[in-house]
């Protein structure tokens, strides 16, 4: 029950900032020249103003600002994300289509984050000031300050071309029929080089946080009082250190969501993944608004879900915080 009261009251508190997150970008959205038939017609080379002004009031451009905003809304409520111009179908549809490539890639550089950041963070508390310390720490400074378009880049020159192990893009093999186990073989195949390149920044902040978090606890009394029982020191990292040092990356991964979301966008591009990031760059280009509403929306509500989960781990990592919460 208490994780439960700690769970409603934060997506009661996310509501007003998704809220906020889609009208303002509404608005701004309105002060860019053009609108979505204007890019429809520039695509065709032109268009006479009986079936431009047809096509305002198809998509619903041929009324105020407010009135706009107010229809997006309420459909928004109705949970109708409005009809693509790009594609000709249903935003939801379109971004359903689009969602798994980019939920995979945010969850795989995630996890391979988070696995090696804390045992590398470990390793290095564990030999602080020692060659191996001094070693991971140079390597988490190199990541942290390369751009990561700069890691995907070079890992398709070195892997794809220069050694030809791994496909340089794609999210699997066209027209290849593949079906079952080797259809996911495929797909891992073709996700390696950017889950490693998307993860590779955020590995580095969380070895950092890591080792300083470990250095901390490790002196702490109950530590000690671990150790003077007789406790092995595997035990005392596992049992006692781990726990309480894992709190300060937890509460990071929240902060971090949207910045990991960010950069899947850039990754998907170097890539050509077919994910939300090209989707919302044709949906820019093209300026088609309910698409890259949608985009927003549904990029909003993927934020909201990862810090949920992340307090809820916190909670229970932590039993003192849903008291207070």
């Amino acid at each position: 029950m208490r994780l439960l009261a700690l769970a409603s009251r934060r997506l009661l508190a996310s509501l007003p900032t998704l809220l906020l997150v889609l009208v303002g970008l509404f608005l701004l959205l309105q002060l860019a020249p053009g609108d979505t038939v204007d890019a429809l017609t520039a695509q065709i080379g032109g268009g006479d103003p009986a079936m431009m002004e047809q096509l305002r009031q198809f998509y619903g451009l041929d009324v105020s600002v407010p009135i706009q905003l107010g229809r997006y809304l309420w459909r928004l409520v109705q949970l109708d994300l409005g009809f693509s111009s790009i594609y000709g179908k249903p935003v939801a549809s379109v971004i359903l289509e689009r969602l798994p490539v980019t939920l995979l890639l945010m969850l795989s550089s995630l996890l391979l984050a988070i696995a090696a950041g804390t045992a590398l963070g470990i390793l290095a508390a564990r030999r602080v000031h020692r060659w191996p310390d001094t070693l991971i720490s140079t390597l988490g400074l190199v990541f942290y300050a390369t751009p990561s378009f700069w890691f995907g880049l070079m890992s398709i020159v070195l892997f794809s071309i220069y050694l030809g192990w791994l496909p340089p893009g794609g999210f699997e093999e066209i027209g290849g029929g593949l079906t079952g186990l080797a259809r996911a073989m495929d797909i891992a195949t073709h996700m390696l080089l950017p889950t490693v390149t998307l993860a590779l920044i955020f590995l580095a902040i969380y070895l950092r946080i890591m080792r300083a978090s470990m250095l901390e606890v490790m002196t702490l009394d109950y530590v000690r009082t671990a150790r003077a029982k007789g406790l092995g020191e595997a035990g005392v990292l596992l049992r006692h250190a781990l726990r309480n040092a894992l709190l300060p990356m937890v509460t990071l991964i929240g902060l971090q969501a949207g910045t990991l979301l960010g950069g899947a966008v850039v990754v998907e591009s170097v890539f050509a993944l077919p994910g939300l990031g090209r989707l919302a760059y044709d949906a820019v280009t093209q300026r088609d608004l309910n698409t890259l509403l949608g985009i927003v929306f549904v990029s909003a509500l993927l934020v909201i879900a990862v810090n949920l989960v992340v307090d809820l781990l916190y909670a229970r990592l932590d039993p003192r915080i849903g008291g207070r919460a």
